[in-house]
């Protein structure tokens, strides 16, 4: 087998990961109309997304130092999508929290196993290739994005949408990963908390991810949102942001390999930082959709290197077991992927959704700050 199919396989698993969050991602308005919530109430429903992954990282990482990363990714390939289909089914607010939290375990308990599955993979070439895994989850997640356009613009429902893409998407990428991988196993420490963050310089790279991903997440559950009710636009315009944030995420990220080879990690992440501070303070202060959307774009160019670094620093930390290192900084960095929603929820119901986003002002300046933990 040679280390391009491996790195198809991967790349199928970031792939169909991404579509099917961005699938949901542009549903958000639609799901919240039609169980009528308002911005807080939307926010504490996401919560329950966001706990259902928290739950899933450790379980994860623990099933990864045991069976192996990439038997662990291919099995939740197979559960993500049922996971995705079922949440239009649910007849009230509390079925569809349940089935937000089964979402999410889903989602988070294969980001971890994909991510140990992408680290392997890149210690075989012996050179940086996780931007470009990444790059194929921000695809998918355009892509996903972009159906739900598709489906509000044909007036398909939200259930007969998620049906046919989540097929569409899930049976190459399955074909596309059942390689043969011998993944890296390690002895179980008995002694370990099933919760656990990471530390020493370990803890700074999952802050560091958590400002990243939070930014992600919101711009994922919230630019939808923010431009049919902050710019006023149609709702198939509004789902314009993520798809907008995403290409811009997968044009850097193709290439994200080759920046991180010339300036290195930590001067890579601070550039990051800076590009997503000031596309976040457009989408602040000038919220139309013409100047909105190339906000978001600068959004997706800041963060689009700093998970890749994150989770790749985290696989090779030289004394922490792979599963358990990539579960404690998934912790905190895809903590804030699906955290930030439920906090943006939480903000705007007090000041204002345009003004709650001044918060991903903030954590992009502390990428900038963070940034020397990348430091190998």
């Amino acid at each position: 087998m040679t280390l391009r199919i491996a790195w198809l396989a991967v790349a199928a698993m970031f792939f169909q990961n991404g579509a099917l969050f961005g699938m949901w991602a542009s549903r958000i308005p639609a799901v919240a109309e039609a169980y009528h919530l308002g911005h807080a109430q939307l926010g504490v429903l996401l919560l329950f997304l966001a706990g259902g992954a928290v739950c899933a990282f450790p379980l994860a990482g623990k099933a990864i130092d045991r069976f192996g990363a990439s038997g662990t990714a291919r099995a939740i390939a197979i559960l993500y999508p049922l996971s995705l289909i079922i949440l239009p089914l649910s007849p009230g607010f509390a079925i569809l929290a349940a089935a937000l939290f089964l979402f999410g375990a889903a989602h988070g308990a294969m980001d971890v196993a994909m991510n140990g599955w992408g680290a392997e993979v890149e210690r075989r070439f012996d050179r940086p290739v996780m931007s470009t895994f990444h790059a194929m989850w921000s695809l998918g997640a355009g892509l996903g994005a972009l159906s739900g356009v598709l489906a509000t613009s044909v007036a398909a429902g939200i259930g007969l949408h998620f049906l046919l893409a989540s097929i569409a998407v899930t049976v190459p990428c399955l074909w596309l990963g059942r390689i043969s991988w011998n993944s890296v196993r390690a002895q179980p420490n008995k002694g370990a908390p099933l919760f656990a963050l990471p530390t020493g310089l370990l803890f700074f790279v999952g802050v560091l991810a958590f400002c990243a991903s939070l930014g992600e997440g919101a711009v994922a559950d919230w630019s939808a949102v923010y431009l049919r009710d902050v710019a006023a636009v149609s709702e198939s315009q509004a789902a314009l942001g993520y798809a907008a944030f995403s290409v811009a995420m997968v044009a850097v990220r193709l290439a994200g390999d080759q920046i991180i080879r010339w300036l290195g990690p930590v001067v890579a992440a601070r550039i990051g930082g800076a590009f997503a501070a000031v596309g976040s303070l457009v989408v602040v202060l000038a919220p139309a959709l013409a100047t909105a959307l190339p906000g978001f774009a600068l959004m997706g160019i800041g963060y689009a290197v700093i998970m890749p670094l994150a989770f790749s620093r985290a696989a090779n930390d030289p004394t922490i077991p792979q599963g358990q290192a990539l579960a404690s900084v998934a912790t905190l960095g895809y903590g804030g992927l699906l955290l930030g929603p439920p906090a943006i929820g939480a903000i705007a119901g007090f000041v204002g959704l345009q003004q709650s986003f001044l918060l991903l002002v903030a954590l992009s300046v502390l990428i900038v700050i963070l940034a020397g933990s990348l430091r190998r």
